[in-house]
């Protein structure tokens, strides 16, 4: 009796990844409340084997038995490396030593870093370039140079005769649930907080690397992580937005408050710019996922941060946030800093001086000693509402 369910996605193509269910961070910093799962395919050819991406060291145990349920890891005669970081790669040396005839198929750049992480020598490397194709028999790989998103040696392998492209990375969602893209309610909200975590710094490409993708007209997508899109008209409409930096009538607004004060001030623009129609993303950072900040700065038009002077600064937590929303660079156009202090300022002079290189425009900034009288409370009103005058004129 088999152990595994191993899912045929097309006519002799498997999937034979793993789910990783408890898995709840990555890269020591992305939340993963739903867990993730590494994806990887099994295509049998008339003649050639061949495995489509690799799992995250732990799992190729689990990797290996699924595989020989449906054919033999000794016998495959290709490793296809769309991408070098290690959840995808780092059971490459498990898979090679297991079958010493295997070949590496990788880019020119991925064929480096299969050397320096995994010191795969050279003569068992293949290094493909765009639109090469590796014959199956029956089955045509074809290889899309994909750089950017988001290693530089990332690429796309299409199955031609079933039409089924592997994306790695982009069009991926960190979660566990579900198997295709019909069976997860909340996928596009699941997959647009992994873009704004993974792909949004690198949209420029994306937009390149998505045009790529449609030109190809797959019937399916197989990515990396999360589900199979069996209706790639579903993601290509969302990162046709994602990717062209179309945002909404919308703010995100992240604050830090110790004594109340900045809170009021935040509160107060809050419903300055519901009054207003604005749309509102309102984010307390000492209970925030950084996952949800990032899905939601996708598409917001402005941002507003509020924090308190501690030490003649930013609150380190509204430190750690701007300065990882400035590393994502999202598309938003406008910015608005409001801060308290007791003795002395200085969090908005750090927070100007950390903005002042973007392409943000400051609309301005409310800071206050102590605690809002009527007078600071107006300013605020009056900020909200120039905020909110800008992002409505604005119709990109």
């Amino acid at each position: 009796m088999n152990k595994y369910a191993i899912p045929e996605i097309s006519e002799n193509v498997f999937w034979v990844g793993s789910k990783d269910w408890n898995r709840r961070l990555f890269d020591a910093l992305i939340p993963l409340p739903q867990g993730t799962s590494y994806n990887a395919y099994f295509v049998k050819g008339d003649k050639k084997t061949a495995l489509i991406d690799s799992v995250n060291p732990g799992f190729e145990k689990e990797l290996e038995a699924k595989i020989e349920q449906i054919g033999s890891v000794e016998e495959i005669d290709y490793l296809i490396m769309n991408h070098a970081e290690p959840d995808h790669s780092g059971s490459i040396p498990y898979i090679m030593n297991l079958a010493p005839e295997i070949v590496l198929v990788t880019t020119e750049k991925g064929a480096k870093m299969a050397t320096m992480y995994h010191n795969i020598p050279e003569e068992r490397m293949m290094i493909v370039k765009q639109d090469d194709t590796l014959d199956l028999g029956g089955k045509t790989l074809r290889f899309i140079e994909a750089p950017w998103l988001h290693w530089p040696e990332t690429m796309f392998t299409f199955l031609e005769e079933d039409r089924v492209l592997f994306s790695c990375d982009f069009f991926g969602a960190h979660t566990a649930f579900g198997f295709y893209d019909d069976e997860v309610e909340d996928l596009i909200g699941i997959a647009k907080r992994y873009f704004g975590e993974i792909m949004m710094p690198f949209k420029g490409l994306g937009k390149k690397g998505l045009k790529k993708a449609i030109d190809l007209d797959p019937l399916m997508i197989a990515p990396s992580h999360g589900p199979i899109y069996r209706n790639p008209e579903r993601i290509f409409e969302a990162y046709m937005t994602w990717t062209h930096g179309r945002t909404k009538e919308k703010v995100i607004i992240l604050y830090v408050s110790m004594w109340n004060s900045t809170e009021n001030m935040v509160q107060t623009i809050v419903e300055t710019l519901t009054s207003e129609g604005i749309e509102l993303c309102l984010y307390n950072l000492t209970n925030a996922d950084i996952g949800d900040i990032a899905r939601e700065l996708v598409d917001s038009r402005a941002i507003v941060v509020g924090t308190p002077t501690l030490l003649g600064g930013m609150h380190p937590l509204a430190l750690h946030a701007v300065n990882l929303a400035k590393s994502l660079r999202p598309p938003f156009k406008y910015a608005v800093a409001l801060s308290s202090y007791g003795w002395g300022g200085g969090a908005v002079n750090q927070l100007q001086g950390i903005l002042k290189n973007t392409q943000l425009e400051i609309v301005g900034a409310v800071d206050v000693k102590g605690p809002c009288n009527e007078e600071d409370f107006e300013n605020i009103r009056e900020l909200g509402m120039e905020l909110a005058r800008k992002i409505k004129e604005d119709k990109e």
